[in-house]
């Protein structure tokens, strides 16, 4: 299948590209050089001149700004990179009758439901990062039919920079940690998320996932238990609440997500302590 990927210079869109390699006949876009090609994804006609250079058979629209707070301070430029681009893609895989893969966040829903959240349940984005990720899903849904939309969370990937890799470089600085308890989400393997995608899109049933690792954690949790298994257990990490850490993007609290679209096709996550410890074995850090 021919297939292309957008955004394959991100964390996500690396790791696609080395899960489909060898399956799939490739083409890569990003709007920083290191791709094959590099796009603005914003213009459309530079969008129609790609589709018509690449002819994929599906689309895998991984390119995105995931800054939430630069979102925050940027939310004209959110809506842009995270939504019209979307928009674009999503009028030119309609017209020509090919199915796109769109990833999308947990940052859709508000919080507020207090359970996790299910594919079908309402979102309600609480900030601008958000909304343009729900705007983006919008373009989608009612423009191309052939759709498989993603919803993920926290997602941690070999190279860049991550919320591990941040906690162990503070512990191993001898910096205080503050992390806040009151935000819940479910932390997904780039590697495993990848793996989860490459089963959906052989499917060929169309609809939203939620493609996350299993379980749900706050991120002090997390915190914790990234440090007991790096060998840091002795570093003590402050809990605080959200309204304590003062950033420019407000996330929701709860937005643990339920992968029940997926399992009920055979695609499941390991549990995320499990996928965390692959990670961690992997980096060297245990």
């Amino acid at each position: 299948m021919r297939i292309l990927i957008t955004g394959a210079a991100g964390r996500l869109g690396r790791r696609l590209a080395r899960q489909l390699a060898d399956a799939h006949d490739l083409q890569t876009t990003d709007v920083v050089v290191g791709a094959d090609v590099t796009v603005d994804l914003t213009d459309f006609d530079a969008c129609r001149r790609l589709m018509r250079e690449c002819a994929p058979e599906i689309v895998l629209h991984a390119a995105a700004w995931t800054d939430v707070d630069g979102c925050a301070l940027d939310p004209q430029r959110a809506l842009s990179v995270n939504g019209l681009a979307t928009a674009h893609l999503a009028a030119l895989t309609s017209s020509g009758g090919i199915p796109i893969l769109y990833i999308s966040s947990n940052e859709v829903f508000d919080g507020a439901l207090g359970q996790p959240y299910s594919e079908y349940d309402r979102p309600n984005p609480l900030n601008p990062y958000g909304y343009s990720k729900w705007y983006g899903e919008r373009a989608i849904t009612q423009v191309n039919p052939r759709h498989y939309i993603v919803r993920t969370a926290w997602l941690f990937a070999h190279g860049g920079s991550n919320f591990i890799q941040a906690i162990l470089a503070a512990a191993r600085a001898g910096k205080a940690l503050r992390v806040v308890t009151n935000e819940v989400a479910n932390p997904t393997y780039a590697n495993d998320l990848a793996s989860a995608i490459a089963q959906l899109i052989e499917s060929d049933r169309y609809g939203i996932y939620h493609l996350v690792n299993e379980g749900a954690v706050s991120r002090w949790g997390f915190a914790r238990s990234i440090l007991d298994y790096a060998g840091c257990a002795e570093t003590p990490i402050e809990r605080i609440s959200r309204h304590e850490w003062q950033r420019p993007s407000l996330p929701p609290e709860q937005t643990a997500m339920a992968n029940v679209a997926g399992a009920s096709l055979g695609i499941r996550l390991r549990p995320w302590q499990e996928a965390l410890r692959a990670f961690l074995d992997a980096e060297g850090a245990n």
